[in-house]
């Protein structure tokens, strides 16, 4: 995207965030609104399909943090400080962005105006070396040196299991030519990876850009991600969570393994297992947390209910939701 178009668009409102927004929370909002806006989530549905190119473009900007500088310096100069080459007839040109930078009394400091607009290159950044504003190319008159190329964005829908082991797959670049790309193993949801020097020329000797691929990793029907750590729900019997047993619990493209649930184990008890986790190529491998779920039989035979009622009768009369009450009447 050309910084010309960040002035129209307020990537915090698109997102429903605030500008002072952490990156983890940031994170956390767009994964929520991309589960909710996904095209395989609402099959044939246009809306929701602008709205999820909207909220990827809109966290592509935030998420990466030298762009959200640009944006929010860009954005601050007021949707009035448009770019218009010498003759354009558009109002608003490079006297707007000066003399703002001019206010109080203070002659601009050019270089600051002139670092900014040369940062970030690609399609995102705005530089004076592009030739965009009436001059040749090589930077603002002749200074700043070469534009880097414009980068190419690309988006890539893989399964649960191949983030987490990690997977050269193939796609297709918008001349229609495929190209390769190695996706490391334990890449996130969100997460972008980037190919450097494998996007457009730059159009006087500078670099080429780079191409930027968007990861959008399917839901497991099965376990969830926790940084590194895999998370899964193991249902246990009545009789096995009170008078303890061995399970077998899954593991991620693996054996199942064993473990011993403890005499008297509570619902919603988490048992770990070192080093099943996600094993990133960079941060280390995670654990897998098992977390206990007493499952209650929805069917009971004559024989099975009898045995039930008998055990009531014997069993300890303690009122489990004695605590609970007492704490919530203050």
């Amino acid at each position: 995207m050309a910084s010309q178009d960040w002035f129209d668009k307020d990537f915090y409102k698109t997102l429903g965030v605030s500008k002072d927004i952490s990156d983890a929370d940031l994170k956390k909002t767009y994964r929520k609104l991309a589960r909710k806006y996904h095209p395989d989530s609402n099959a044939g549905d246009a809306a929701a399909e602008a709205k999820f190119k909207e909220i990827s473009e809109a966290y592509s900007v935030l998420s990466d943090a030298e762009q959200r500088r640009e944006y929010d310096e860009i954005r601050a100069m007021g949707s009035g400080a448009r770019f218009t080459a010498p003759g354009g007839g558009g109002a608003g040109g490079f006297d707007d962005v000066f003399s703002r930078f001019g206010q109080g009394g203070r002659q601009a400091d050019f270089d600051d105006i002139f670092s900014m607009f040369s940062q970030g290159g690609g399609a995102g950044g705005g530089s004076f070396g592009s030739g965009r504003f009436g001059q040749p190319t090589g930077g603002f008159r002749g200074f700043g040196g070469p534009q880097k190329g414009a980068d190419v964005t690309a988006r890539t829908t893989i399964d649960f299991a191949t983030a987490a082991q990690g997977e050269t797959i193939t796609l297709q670049a918008e001349d229609g030519k495929p190209f390769k790309i190695k996706v490391p193993a334990g890449v996130a949801d969100g997460q972008k990876i980037r190919l450097r020097g494998r996007g457009r020329p730059s159009p006087d000797g500078g670099e080429p850009g780079d191409i930027v691929v968007l990861v959008t990793v399917r839901p497991h029907p099965v376990f969830t991600r926790d940084g590194l750590n895999l998370r899964v729900t193991v249902p246990v019997t009545f009789t096995e969570a009170t008078l303890g047993a061995t399970i077998e619990v899954p593991t991620l493209g693996g054996d199942p393994v064993k473990l011993r649930v403890a005499p008297g184990t509570p619902s919603g008890r988490v048992l770990r297992v070192k080093g099943r986790g996600i094993a990133s190529t960079k941060k280390g491998t995670g654990d897998l947390l098992a977390e206990l779920q007493v499952a209650v039989p929805a069917h009971l035979d004559d024989a099975a209910r009898e045995a039930l009622e008998r055990f009531h009768e014997l069993e300890p009369k303690e009122n489990p939701r004695a605590e609970m009450m007492s704490k919530a009447r203050g």
